[in-house]
């Protein structure tokens, strides 16, 4: 029988059970289609990352003797949708089965279902293999539960998969979690490391892609490439993380500098997210390193929290809320993006920075994500589905089931907090404590109103006094609303002016 398996863009897997067999009557596609690279304008390094990967993948199966088919973007027999190219090579290979692996987006999951209803041979979807749960554990998890608690979540998992766990099943270091220990601004020691990631040259790719009218923004770097194309690449890149920069992630992993784009972050999230590598074993390295007594138990826990807590969780908030997550709106924010989120000219200090390396290198981590330009767009009341769509075009590792429940949910807190307990905001102050954006800014960090005051100041205290019928009752935010009851009127007015007229000017801020 013959049989056509298709390989989607984020499922890398070498070692995925698919391959272990070589058949001849079995078929491996993999396409460089428009229908996936149009359907938001992506960041021109996160196009061509992905494009090298797959053909790096191709080449890898082709030299273990599996049947690959491989269709570049600019080929004339491209037709630029999964289904119509499928069905194509139905014909032309004379399939008479098709498979294909979970897809980690709702709109692919939802085509490829649509599509197997249609086609008059058999067809079987296989599990992806990567994660520790499957797709609705998390919910089920949580059926019976008034709220969703990740922690909770969290405490299971180190439990099922006995991660940092004694004997006596109590947590390693007598505590779940030693987040509090983990939030040190950084001030120049210890010394960040050079980028020791191998450089491509993926300058006729980018012709290519070109040639094919494919729409992008940011910088492409193409020359000088430094994304990793395979598993070897990925695991070589982690194993120096562990053994070189995490023990100095768990300290500073919410510092922001603008001299340091990558400061102590792993910068394996591109490699997780397209499969190149498992889950499981970046936390079984982590956790060895540990017990090998290289690292202290806060940075561990820290890490494999980010893993085994934050992103399972992440998923199955996402499969369990879809397919009306994309369009929550719990503030009915209606502010277009601003020009300057695909350009970074801002006279705000700490935008510009995060923007501008965005658009470099089509990566920022999350304090950046969250806390700056998350943090300026829920108090500024920026569309939540035009962000989510510009952090799912801009950021090299964003794909939908990790950035849509991040930006929409705790970015964003446009579920109205099932997600978030309370919305992730702050005035200049936070940024100021964390980073050194703030010096030399056109602005001060200590006005609250006035043409010289930073805009987080009275957006912040803006958008609780806008929004105190949704807010009032959180009981996160109490120290906030008495601090508001007890605020003077006329700096309530001046505040509430000062917001307004920079939201009308948000172009010149």
């Amino acid at each position: 029988m013959k049989i056509l398996r298709l390989i989607l863009g984020d499922q890398l897997n070498p070692n995925h059970s698919w391959f272990k067999n070589i058949d001849d009557e079995i078929f491996y596609v993999l396409m460089e289609v428009k229908q996936e690279t149009n359907y938001v304008l992506h960041h021109a390094q996160k196009i061509l990352a992905i494009f090298a990967a797959m053909r790096d993948f191709k080449n890898t199966l082709t030299k273990h003797n599996h049947q690959a088919i491989y269709l570049k973007i600019n080929e004339k027999s491209n037709q630029q949708s999964f289904k119509a190219n499928l069905k194509a090579l139905f014909s032309q290979y004379n399939i008479q089965k098709f498979e294909y692996q979970e897809p980690d987006e709702y709109r692919l999951d939802q085509d490829l279902i649509e599509f197997c209803s249609e086609i008059s041979i058999p067809s079987e979807c296989f599990s992806s293999e990567h994660f520790f749960t499957h797709r609705l554990e998390v919910k089920e998890i949580f059926t019976d539960k008034k709220q969703w608690l990740m922690e909770s979540f969290y405490r299971y998992m180190r439990k099922k998969h006995h991660i940092l766990m004694s004997e006596d099943g109590k947590p390693v270091g007598s505590k779940w979690n030693f987040d509090h220990e983990n939030r040190k601004a950084w001030k120049g020691m210890p010394e960040v490391l050079e980028d020791h990631r191998l450089t491509h040259d993926h300058a006729k790719l980018w012709d290519e892609i070109t040639e094919a009218e494919i729409k992008s923004f940011g910088n492409h770097n193409a020359s000088k490439f430094r994304w990793p194309l395979n598993r070897n690449e990925a695991l070589k890149h982690l194993d120096f993380f562990i053994k070189n920069i995490l023990i100095y992630f768990g300290d500073y992993q919410d510092a922001m500098h603008k001299e340091e784009t990558r400061m102590f972050h792993s910068l394996i999230s591109f490699s997780l997210n397209t499969k190149m590598l498992s889950p499981k074993e970046v936390v079984s390295a982590v956790e060895k390193s540990y017990l090998s007594d290289k690292l202290p138990i806060s940075t561990a826990e820290g890490f494999i929290r980010q893993i085994i807590g934050w992103r399972e969780y992440i998923r199955g908030y996402y499969w369990a809320h879809m397919p009306g997550l994309s369009d929550e709106n719990y503030f009915d924010h209606q502010l277009p993006l601003p020009n300057w989120f695909w350009n970074g000219k801002t006279k705000m200090n700490c935008l510009k920075y995060t923007i501008k390396q965005s658009l470099d290198e089509a990566y920022a981590h999350h304090i950046q994500r969250l806390m700056v330009v998350g943090n300026f767009s829920l108090l500024a009341g920026i569309n939540p589905k035009s962000l989510h769509e510009w952090y799912l075009g801009i950021y090299i590792d964003a794909f939908e089931w990790v950035e849509m429940p991040n930006t929409l949910c705790m970015s964003q807190f446009a579920d109205g907090g099932r997600l978030a307990s309370k919305p992730y905001v702050s005035t200049a102050n936070y940024i100021n404590k964390m980073s050194n954006y703030c010096e030399e800014c056109y602005y001060s960090k200590n006005e609250r109103v006035g043409d010289k005051a930073c805009p987080f100041n009275s957006l912040y205290w803006n958008f609780f006094i806008t929004n105190s019928k949704q807010l009032s009752k959180n009981p996160r935010l109490a120290i906030v609303n008495k601090q508001i009851r007890d605020m003077d009127p006329a700096l309530i007015k001046d505040i509430k002016l000062q917001a307004k007229k920079l939201i009308k000017n948000i172009e010149d801020v």
